[in-house]
């Protein structure tokens, strides 16, 4: 049993020796870990101030600046400056917020809208349809939000 467990840790070793090339990073497999074991996700990350939006808002459409769908709870307006479109973002203060739906959030939204006002360090959080979604974000301190680029997405955002 111990020379198995032996040659198993000298695998790593035999591909590195060899020349082998290290797997592509897989950001959707380590939101899956992420979650699987608990510990938060890394990467570029940033410190913003928020604000809220909902459909009923004036100058607010059906649709995101990718011509998508804007998803309640999920989509976000960047400064595409600061934080490209198509960026996956993991939020830790919306953990645990109330969904549409009444599940529980899991800290993810994507970046597919934005806004005249949304410029460097400021985002905008989708609530849906109503002024009456942003009752699931009372007690959010949107002075300072910790937004973590955690992948990309192709397309319009799953809904």
């Amino acid at each position: 049993m111990r020379r198995r467990l032996a040659a198993l840790a000298l695998l790593p070793l035999i591909f590195a020796a060899s020349g082998a090339q290290a797997a592509p990073a897989d950001p959707v497999g380590d939101l899956i870990m992420s979650v699987v074991t608990g510990a938060l996700p890394s990467g570029p990350g940033w410190n913003l101030k928020a604000t809220l939006y909902h459909a009923g808002a004036k100058g607010v459409g059906a649709l995101d600046a990718l011509g998508c769908k804007v998803v309640a709870m999920r989509t976000v307006a960047v400064d595409k400056n600061l934080i490209p479109r198509h960026s996956v973002l993991f939020i830790k203060e919306t953990v645990g917020l109330k969904m549409p739906d009444g599940s529980t959030h899991d800290g993810y939204w994507y970046a597919s809208d934005a806004g005249s006002a949304i410029k460097g360090k400021r985002i905008d959080l989708y609530t849906g349809a109503t002024a009456r979604s942003m009752a699931a974000t009372k007690g959010l301190d949107l002075s300072s939000l910790t937004a973590i680029k955690v992948g990309d997405f192709q397309g319009c955002p799953p809904g």
